[in-house]
């Protein structure tokens, strides 16, 4: 019979196939291909969007989505957001006018992620601002490609170690790292301080 202290030291291994996609740069290519396609829908996405004044100046197309999305129509027709506490944020953005300038945030935003996916800049938090907006999305009640774009970002955010390696993630992530580990860079700069408190106090 196990025993206590058998249970806790006991270590559930993860299957071989996980090590190779998240952990291995081998598979570096698959997250590319991911990427590039995440990358330009974004792009495509934004860039179609600054070329519209209605998104851009007025920020009138937003609004016309928000107000589609937060309309509640006769039973036994289903409003477009499921969620009332959902519902009354975006009735709260539309209220204070908020479409002006949130409009410009979704276009800048969506061709900002476009281009760091693109190019595997900080590949986890690019794929989360860009999952998050699909999440978004879908509560508003907007389906489209956005389940499978939010699926893709998942699995970039779990990929991150490998997934910018045939990009700037390869340096970026060594010289500047991730909030839960400084890059060399930041690694340097605490040593040289280290080492010029060590001075001062000799």
């Amino acid at each position: 019979m196990a025993t206590l202290q058998s249970i806790k030291e006991y270590r559930l291994a993860s299957p071989p196939w996980t090590d190779f996609l998240f952990n291995k740069t081998a598979s570096a290519w698959l997250w590319l291909i991911t990427r590039l396609y995440l990358g330009y829908t974004w792009l495509e996405s934004g860039l179609g969007k600054l070329s519209n004044p209605a998104w851009v100046q007025t920020g009138e197309a937003l609004k016309g989505f928000w107000q589609r999305a937060v309309t509640i129509p006769e039973p036994p027709a289903r409003p477009p957001i499921a969620f009332d506490w959902y519902r009354a944020f975006i009735q709260m953005l539309l209220d204070s006018g908020s479409y002006t300038w949130f409009a410009k945030l979704v276009v800048f935003g969506e061709i900002a992620v476009g281009i760091a996916l693109i190019l595997g800049i900080f590949v986890w938090f690019s794929a989360f601002i860009g999952g998050f907006m699909n999440w978004n999305f879908m509560m508003a009640g907007t389906a489209s490609t956005n389940p499978v774009m939010l699926v893709l970002s998942i699995l970039l955010i779990l990929a991150w170690k490998t997934a910018g390696w045939i990009g700037l993630d390869r340096w970026l992530l060594v010289y500047i790292g991730t909030p839960w580990q400084p890059g060399l860079l930041f690694r340097r700069q605490k040593e040289a301080k280290t080492t010029e408190k060590t001075a001062s106090a000799v």
